[in-house]
């Protein structure tokens, strides 16, 4: 790669790495984990750098490659996710981080396609042709685990549902 693709790659790293790191966190739940999926994708993106004939198109391709990466991830046996009966105590927050927190960890419960549908839809802001581009699927697709994802979500967050509408 010649020095002005680099200092073009440089430039989009350094404006887009704390996004794709906070979409991969919460895609997958655990800054560590994001950390690694953020660093694979801009890995993947910076290989790929000279052959991306349009650069309105990065910020697809990154979500498309971090998408696939968190769900690939999730599929083999070593990183399958325990659930244990009680979540270990946390430090007291005010109503913004609780409400987030509760929101994180109700993510966690719901499975890896539909929680990528649900970040895609209502975290990243993205439309249903948007969030298929990006998932590799069909818009049906995204609209079924769409519906999935919700009814898991309402299931996981019960009461708290009611906390977070009104603290939104």
């Amino acid at each position: 790669m010649d020095a002005a693709a680099e200092q073009a790659f440089a430039e989009y790293f350094r404006a887009r790495r704390d996004a794709v790191r906070r979409t991969a966190y919460l895609l997958c739940g655990d800054w560590h984990r994001a950390d690694d999926h953020a660093q694979a994708a801009f890995v993947a993106l910076h290989r790929h750098w000279s052959r991306i004939r349009d650069p309105q198109a990065l910020d697809a391709w990154v979500r498309r490659t971090l998408v696939r990466a968190v769900v690939d991830e999730s599929r083999r046996p070593w990183r399958r996710e325990r659930f244990v009966e009680r979540l270990p105590e946390s430090a007291a927050a005010g109503p913004d981080v609780a409400t987030r927190t509760t929101l994180v960890e109700a993510l966690r419960s719901v499975p890896p396609r539909q929680r990528a549908v649900l970040v895609l839809r209502y975290l990243e802001g993205l439309d249903v042709a948007g969030a298929a581009e990006a998932l590799g699927c069909s818009p049906g697709t995204v609209k079924s685990q769409t519906a999935h994802g919700l009814a898991a979500l309402r299931a996981t967050l019960g009461d708290s549902l009611d906390d977070l509408r009104a603290a939104g």
